[in-house]
């Protein structure tokens, strides 16, 4: 047998038990990094699909926290990994999109970076205070920021993320001034406001909406396009005269660039169908989630789509970061 042949019949083997492998996924541990920290909304929703894969493949799926640099560590972990489909990422695609306008020398690109899978839920921002602040509206609050500027503390879950640019969105649009303190999470940002150390943020329903209902923070409105049916009661920031303003976390799960096309599609297709179940809509429902099936490749679009708007956000403000 030539050398040409044998190198031939190698390939065809390493095709045929790498399609083989593809075939039988998962036939190991598969990890989903969190890049913040436990407590959060990409947290909670990592956890609850997580332990739905596990029961439905037979194999451990571990939740990874990775916090550091408002998720960029994490998302550079993911990014270098080995594009297999052993690694996945759950995050805030909002804060993913936004790092590339706000941080220098970002060692990975969102876009180019990442296999997108699918968009697992949509949790719009809460409005909260803290319940020493005098506003129960928008109105009041701005009227108490503008006769107050930088007495208001924001907290922020970190630095450039989400929650941050919409802050500082809500604030350009309003023209009021606060105060931004950065924190490590969602889940540490919302004690705090809980604590009176800092007394407004903007978080995620996911993880905010407990401490509203339990009158430890109080909700002012939410940040959604319309009312959410699990929290009638909070009218949306539009409602006071901010017509397009939706920011929320938009949670969705990726893998690293080069993950091969039908991994892609078993995860895609395995995890739309945990999340179509009625006790999984049910329960992101009443806990303030919205699902937004879509795609990978609508998915992809998406990232692209938030990527841009939230440049434009940066750059109209002037804010700098580092």
């Amino acid at each position: 047998m030539t050398r040409i042949a044998r190198r031939s019949l190698a390939v065809l083997a390493f095709l045929l038990s790498a399609g083989l492998a593809h075939a039988q996924y998962p036939s190991k541990p598969v990890r989903i990094v969190v890049p913040y920290p436990a407590g959060g909304t990409s947290d909670i929703l990592a956890r609850t699909i997580g332990q739905k894969l596990q029961e439905l493949w037979g194999q451990p799926v571990v939740i990874d926290n990775k916090p550091g640099a408002t998720g960029n560590v994490g998302a550079e972990i993911v990014a270098k990994s080995p594009p297999d489909g052993y690694t996945l990422m759950l995050a805030d695609i909002g804060s993913l999109a936004i790092s590339p306008s706000v941080f220098s020398n970002l060692p990975f690109d969102p876009v180019k970076d990442f296999a997108p899978v699918l968009m697992v839920a949509y949790s719009p921002h809460i409005l909260a205070v803290h319940p020493s602040v005098p506003a129960k509206d928008v109105k009041e609050l701005i009227a108490y920021a503008k006769a107050n500027p930088g007495k208001l503390n924001f907290a922020v879950s970190g630095t450039g993320g989400a929650n941050h640019l919409a802050g500082i969105e809500f604030a350009m649009r309003s023209g009021i001034q606060w105060t931004y303190i950065p924190y490590k999470g969602g889940a540490q940002a919302i004690a705090d406001v809980m604590g009176g150390s800092a007394q407004v943020l903007f978080n995620g329903m996911l993880a905010t909406y407990p401490s509203v209902k339990d009158g430890k923070l109080r909700g002012i409105a939410i940040s959604s396009e319309k009312r959410f049916a699990s929290a009638p009661e909070l009218p949306t920031v539009a409602e006071f005269g901010f017509p397009g303003f939706e920011t929320g976390s938009f949670q969705g799960i990726v893998a690293p660039a080069g993950t091969p096309k039908d991994v892609i599609a078993t995860l895609h297709g395995t995890i739309s169908k945990i999340l179509a179940t009625p006790e999984m809509t049910d329960r992101l429902g009443k806990a303030g989630a919205e699902l937004r099936p879509q795609s990978p490749e609508q998915f992809g679009q998406f990232i692209a789509s938030e990527k841009a708007r939230w440049a434009k956000v940066v750059k109209d403000s002037g804010e700098k970061f580092e």
